[in-house]
C-alpha cells in the first residue's frame, strides 16, 4: 500500500491544471474565431484545441487516483462547450447547404420545347 502525503490532491490539481487550463484557452480561442466567422482562425483554433485535448488525455492517462472535484467539474464543463461549439457549427453548414440549394440547384435544368426549365417549381428558382 503506498501512502500519498496530505496534500495529494493539492499535487494532483498542480499536475493536471496546465492541461485543463490550456483546453480552457484553446475553448475560448475557438468561440472567438466562431464569433468573429475567421476561418483561418477556426482552422488556427480547431488544430490546437485537437492538440491541447490530446495532450491532457496524455497527462490524465499518465494520472492513477482520483481527480479533484473541481478539475472534474471544469473537465464537464469544456465537454459541454465542445458539444455546444459542434452542434452550432453542424447547424450553420446545414443552414449554408440549404441556402446553397436554393441559389444553386443540384440538377441542371432541363429545357422543353417551348424553351422554359422543365424543374424550374423544384429548383427554388422563381418564374417571372
Amino acid at each position: 500500500m503506498v501512502l500519498l502525503p496530505l496534500d495529494a490532491p493539492a499535487l494532483v490539481a498542480d499536475r493536471l491544471e496546465p492541461a485543463v487550463a490550456d483546453v480552457e484557452q484553446r475553448l475560448a480561442g475557438l468561440a472567438q474565431a466562431l464569433l468573429s466567422r475567421d476561418s483561418r482562425g477556426v482552422d488556427t483554433a480547431a488544430a490546437e484545441l485537437q492538440r491541447a485535448l490530446g495532450s491532457a488525455l496524455d497527462h490524465f492517462k499518465r494520472h492513477h487516483g482520483p481527480v479533484p472535484p473541481a478539475l472534474r467539474q471544469r473537465l464537464a464543463q469544456a465537454s459541454s462547450q465542445v458539444a455546444l461549439q459542434r452542434d452550432t457549427l453542424a447547424r450553420a453548414t446545414a443552414a449554408l447547404d440549404r441556402a446553397i440549394d436554393v441559389l444553386i440547384p443540384r440538377e441542371a435544368p432541363v429545357y422543353n420545347a417551348r424553351g422554359g426549365a422543365a424543374h424550374a417549381v423544384h429548383s427554388g428558382l422563381l418564374k417571372a
